[in-house]
């Protein structure tokens, strides 16, 4: 009986110990969990290879390296602009022009990385239909979202070739889809290459585009960027420091290796089309830095011919002070 005893106590204490431990495992992971520092990044849309970097940031272990927790979510009712301003989100991928436009209503939004370095959309019409040049988009219609920016680029752009823009039939179609709008009637639209147009070419339907870059330096303006608010700036330099350095690194690496990072983009969201997201990936990986020293760096000049151009088009109230809205300060 005493021998049972002391085996039944040295049982106990054997458990003892090892629920100990297990506490302290629990408690050790719970402590690093807690060093991670919860951050949500606001998409601009539903992801797309614009986001790549991002996500192979996220999957990679880049902004855990750097004690970031980073929740991607999408925008949902309210844009990406709004959660980034009001604190709802502490970074957000939004666009020169939106940026811009919040600036001016005094929105404290600040671009803090252009993801890609040159604009790559334009004006898209079907192979087949011989709309060439700017010229040729009279007596079409223009299928948008009717915002007053399109028209104004549309005569910008026409008055280089001479042409009308009142010739032109401007149509609302909204959120419907590029490839419905055309089998709709609709005989031009404003797209991004790299996702509808390389869609096309997938779908073997050839695209002429117009690119805006063809015809103004103007309207290169950096679409799509990554944004923060004036109080993350003021209070928490550090962080935007790491999640850039985060960032940076998962840009790299896709300019580097287009075919692993869509593959990191395809497993985080199974929804998108391998084969779109593949294509698409070889095609854009190389325009996310282009001609620029670095990934995410910002030009003046790019912000002040944009905003000049949208104040002389009437699309702004006032002149943009520029230099406060965007900074280079916190890329690595």
């Amino acid at each position: 009986m005493r021998k049972l005893s002391v085996f039944c106590l040295l049982l106990i204490v054997l458990a003892a110990c090892g629920n100990n431990t297990d506490e302290e495992s629990t408690d050790q992971t719970g402590e690093d969990a807690k060093q991670l520092k919860k951050i949500t990044l606001v998409l601009d849309w539903t992801p797309n290879t614009n986001h790549t970097g991002l996500y192979v940031a996220r999957d990679k272990g880049y902004f855990e390296e750097e004690g970031l927790d980073v929740d991607i979510i999408q925008p949902g009712e309210a844009g990406a602009e709004q959660l980034v301003a009001t604190g709802n989100a502490d970074f957000g991928v939004s666009y020169q022009e939106g940026i811009t436009e919040a600036r001016i209503q005094n929105v404290p939004i600040v671009s803090i990385a252009a993801i890609i370095q040159h604009n790559t959309s334009g004006f898209a019409s079907l192979k087949e239909n011989n709309i060439t040049t700017a010229k040729d988009f009279e007596g079409k219609s223009y299928g948008g979202w009717g915002a007053p920016v399109e028209k104004a680029v549309l005569d910008s752009i026409m008055q280089e070739d001479n042409a009308d823009v009142e010739k032109v039939e401007i149509v609302n179609i909204g959120n419907t889809d590029f490839f419905t709008a055309l089998e709709q009637g609709i005989d031009f639209a404003w797209i991004y290459y790299g996702w509808d147009g390389i869609k096309a070419e997938l779908r073997d339907q050839p695209l002429h585009m117009n690119y805006l870059t063809d015809y103004s330096k103007k309207l290169d303006y950096y679409t799509p960027v990554l944004a923060t608010n004036e109080n993350m700036i003021q209070d928490d330099p550090e962080t935007i420091k790491s999640f850039l350095r985060a960032v940076s690194k998962g840009y790299e690496f896709a300019i580097e290796n287009p075919s692993e990072a869509a593959d990191v983009l395809i497993e985080a969201v199974p929804d998108l089309d391998p084969e779109l997201v593949k294509a698409s990936q070889e095609w854009l990986s190389p325009k996310y830095q282009d001609d620029a020293e670095k990934w995410g760096i910002q030009k003046l000049e790019i912000w002040e011919n944009y905003a000049n151009w949208m104040y002389e088009n009437d699309l702004l109230e006032v002149e943009l002070d520029s230099e406060q809205a965007f900074t280079n300060d916190f890329l690595p």
